[in-house]
C-alpha cells in the first residue's frame, strides 16, 4: 500500500509540474507586439513597419535593416516576430526597424 502511494504521489507531482511547464511555454509564445506608441518605441524611432521610418530624422535607416536581421534579435530569423532585449516582455515584428538596430556579427 505505502508503494502504490508513493508512486501515485511521484506520477502526479510529474504531471503536475509538466503540466505548469506546458503552460508557461504557452504564455511565452503569446507576448504582446510592441506598438510604435509606446514610450520605449517612440524614443528608439521604432515602427512596426520598417519602410515606415522617417529616413530625415533617422538617416542611418537603410532598406534592407529590420528587426529580424539585428545584433539584437532573439529568435528564428525567419519568424514573423521575436524578442528583443530592448522591449523586454513584448514581441517585435520582424519587419519591424528602431534607431538602436546594429549589424549581426
Amino acid at each position: 500500500m505505502k508503494s502504490q502511494r508513493r508512486t501515485f504521489i511521484i506520477h502526479s507531482a510529474s504531471a503536475g509540474a509538466a503540466t505548469l511547464l506546458g503552460a508557461q511555454a504557452a504564455f511565452a509564445q503569446k507576448l504582446e507586439l510592441v506598438k510604435d506608441t509606446d514610450a520605449n518605441a517612440v524614443a528608439l524611432g521604432y515602427k512596426t513597419d520598417g519602410s515606415k521610418t522617417d529616413t530625415k530624422k533617422y538617416p542611418k535607416y537603410a532598406k534592407d535593416q529590420n528587426c529580424a536581421n539585428c545584433a539584437l534579435w532573439v529568435g528564428d530569423a525567419k519568424a514573423p516576430e521575436g524578442k528583443c532585449a530592448l522591449f523586454a516582455g513584448k514581441a517585435v515584428a520582424a519587419k519591424a526597424w528602431c534607431s538602436a538596430w546594429a549589424k549581426k556579427a
